[in-house]
């Protein structure tokens, strides 16, 4: 006579045994508590254009509400809700990324702006395998302070040994303005600064490109290796959608913003018929990617592996 208490058949031992681990866990606690690290991201990019090594770098990124009041100034809400949710972006608050960039030309070490403070792009450098002594040549884009903030190190240069360059309009627009970003980070280094003109060779492969309106002096620049080329748009354009796609749109730090709007356009249109990419200093990190006409505006396309192959 079988006892049914003890009638054990496969099917139910496999289920017994498959239950054991759920209860084990749900009685025991775990090991360890990993804690919550926060939203991060590489410090840097580095890829190959020609015979040139290109480093972009993550000096800083922070997170702003209602950015209306910075771009699409001259349209309505309703316009720039449709347009922000047509790119599945908020109208609430976005996110604005600082990126200089390092080119390595096998001859120098140039470095292009230097960030909010010292020791945002001394880190950023860091973590690049690089460090502030190693910079050969500074290139100041325009004296915004998110451009011109890590120059100086409690009263010392950051860049040790570098010499300096930046435009010869933008300097003289601010050398007068009583700025007191210019006169604490850039005034102290102006013997040893260079003032250019667009056209201007700042070292073989890299060329200024006058790029006005954002500030009165604002230079892009052009690099061209080995029969690659890549374009280091500084503030040409701010953001990906709200300047990429609605040229037009006016920016609350464009100082000429008629002026801005144009450099935008002739810049995009430049970029899209040449396929040409660019590193944008406030795009979507890592920073680059390229320009598609679409409809009256412009299409951004971030860079994937174009950059990457050797």
């Amino acid at each position: 006579m079988t006892n049914k208490a003890f009638n054990i058949t496969r099917r139910n031992a496999l289920m017994g045994a498959a239950a054991m681990p759920l209860a084990a866990a749900a009685s025991s606690p775990a090991f360890a508590a990993a804690e919550m690290m926060g939203i991060a991201s590489t410090r840097f990019n580095r890829f190959k254009l020609g015979s040139f090594e290109v480093t972009a770098l993550l000096a800083g990124t922070r997170t702003g509400p209602n950015p209306q009041s910075i771009f699409g100034m001259n349209v309505t809400p309703e316009e720039f809700a449709e347009a922000s949710a047509m790119a599945n972006i908020s109208t609430e608050k976005a996110q604005f990324f600082f990126t200089p960039t390092v080119v390595n030309t096998g001859e120098k070490l140039v470095l292009f702006d230097t960030g909010l403070n010292a020791g945002g792009i001394s880190g950023a450098l860091k973590a690049a395998g690089y460090l502030p002594e190693q910079i050969d040549t500074v290139v100041l884009t325009h004296m915004h302070g998110d451009h011109i903030g890590g120059l100086m190190d409690e009263g010392s240069a950051t860049f040790a040994n570098a010499d300096y360059v930046t435009g010869e309009v933008e300097y003289d627009a601010m050398d007068m303005a009583g700025n007191d970003g210019f006169e604490a980070k850039v005034r102290p280094l102006s013997e040893k600064t260079t003032m250019i003109k667009g056209g201007t060779s700042v070292a073989s492969g890299i060329t200024a490109m006058e790029a006005f309106g954002h500030t009165p002096g604002h230079m892009a620049y052009r690099l061209e290796s080995d029969g690659q080329q890549l374009v280091l748009g500084a503030d040409f354009a701010n953001h990906y959608v709200w300047s990429l796609a609605y040229p037009d749109w006016e920016v609350k730090f464009d100082r000429d913003k008629a002026a801005a709007a144009a450099t935008r356009r002739k810049m995009l249109d430049m970029m899209a018929s040449e396929k040409i990419p660019f590193i944008g200093y406030h795009m979507p990190w890592p920073a680059m990617g390229y320009v598609e006409k679409r409809g009256e505006g412009f299409h951004y396309v971030p860079a994937s592996y174009q950059m990457m192959m050797d």
